[in-house]
């Protein structure tokens, strides 16, 4: 199981993204316990980016919605963390 570091950036996203998607908050939640459980769920749609957000990676949590975040190792702990980066359309993220 993986620790969410959630930035400030995508706190202030999210909270824009489900003022104009309020349908899509509780979907939103639900996805991100599962990338607590398991971030390569097939369910997810994760994937890796290129060009210039390469290294990071996407999963899907609706039609037109992605989370953009890194897998890093926490220096304290040495386990993996995910960091969430951005929210928002497809459009918006890339």
């Amino acid at each position: 199981m993986r620790q969410l570091v959630l930035t400030p950036k995508f706190e202030r996203q999210f909270r824009k993204f489900v003022l104009h998607n309020p349908k899509l908050k509780q979907k939103i939640k639900k996805v991100l316990r599962q990338m607590e459980e398991y971030v390569f769920d097939t369910q997810l749609k994760t994937h890796s980016l290129q060009g210039k957000l390469s290294g990071l990676k996407a999963c899907s949590c609706g039609y037109d919605c992605r989370i953009l975040f890194a897998i890093e190792i926490d220096s304290l702990s040495e386990k993996e963390v995910v960091i969430l980066l951005d929210i928002g359309t497809h459009e918006e993220v890339y």
